[in-house]
């Protein structure tokens, strides 16, 4: 589905069922230099039973215009004018790795707005290694190759191989280079810096005030477990409800774990969602 979000225009994807927005609503933001697609198996899902989807290209990234967004707190306000324009006015967010953080933000800046959130993959800070960063800007093939290998907990992680020539680690490479074929300039290098920026994250978490849940990788390498540990700390000292759901994998929950990640964003939306209608905004 396109829409015009302020002027420009802007994909996403709704689950493979037309978006009602008299249906509870669930949106999902991905991490850098990815799009919609990381969320398949997730969204088609909510989209079939009784959730409208919104899982977005950010701006610039693969099927949305840009320029691409430079900082945390843009995306966050991109994510409040894209609700308006579908006329939303509340719904459930989740966001994986540098969509965690657009999505804290978000719930932070609208608290009317988030009915819940989901922070997949997350820390705060989300700090990136000069060498990362200068990869990025530098050598983008090296930092898609260091990323993907830091993603993935395994070589060959199941569900890698339902069937010959199906690899986990060979699809996200190429959704990677897809993305930046289709972006601007060192789009990449754009998604790095803005969560190595991102300082407010400890700060917005405390202005939170919808029950979350943080999804992590026992063995992720880049959001290790104890990454959220401050932010966990800071939800709950604001009366936030708040708990962690840890599956067996890495970076790359979503298709590492497809199944278990679906199960632990669904019953927390579905938990939490009873009983509240979506108004038009």
């Amino acid at each position: 589905m396109i829409v015009d979000v302020n002027g420009k225009s802007a994909y996403v994807y709704t689950g493979g069922k037309a978006f009602d927005a008299a249906l509870p609503t669930a949106v999902f933001v991905h991490g850098a230099e990815h799009d919609h697609s990381v969320w398949a198996l997730q969204t088609r899902y909510f989209a079939h039973h009784g959730f409208g989807v919104l899982a977005v290209d950010l701006p610039g990234h693969h099927r949305s215009a840009g320029p691409a967004l430079k900082t945390i707190g843009e995306m966050a306000d991109w994510l409040a004018a894209l609700l308006d324009a579908v006329g939303v006015s509340r719904a459930f967010v989740a966001g994986h790795s540098m969509g965690s953080l657009v999505a804290l933000d978000f719930a932070a800046r609208y608290p009317l707005r988030a009915t819940h959130l989901a922070l997949v993959a997350t820390a705060v800070p989300m700090a990136v290694s000069d060498a990362l960063l200068d990869a990025a800007r530098e050598r983008e093939p090296d930092a898609i190759a260091m990323v993907n290998a830091w993603s993935h907990s395994t070589l060959a992680a199941k569900p890698s191989c339902p069937a010959p020539g199906f690899w986990l680690r060979g699809m996200n490479a190429r959704l990677m280079e897809r993305v930046s074929a289709t972006g601007e300039p060192l789009l990449f290098h754009t998604d790095f810096t803005a969560c190595n920026a991102y300082t407010d994250g400890l700060a917005r978490a405390a202005q939170v005030t919808c029950p979350t849940r943080l999804l992590v990788g026992q063995r992720d390498m880049m959001t290790p477990p104890r990454a959220t540990r401050a932010l966990a700390d800071t939800l709950r000292a604001a009366n936030v409800p708040v708990d962690t759901v840890t599956l067996d994998a890495g970076h790359a929950l979503m298709s590492e774990q497809p199944d278990d990640t679906l199960d632990a964003l669904f019953t927390f939306a579905t938990a939490r969602a009873a009983g509240r209608p979506q108004a038009a905004h």
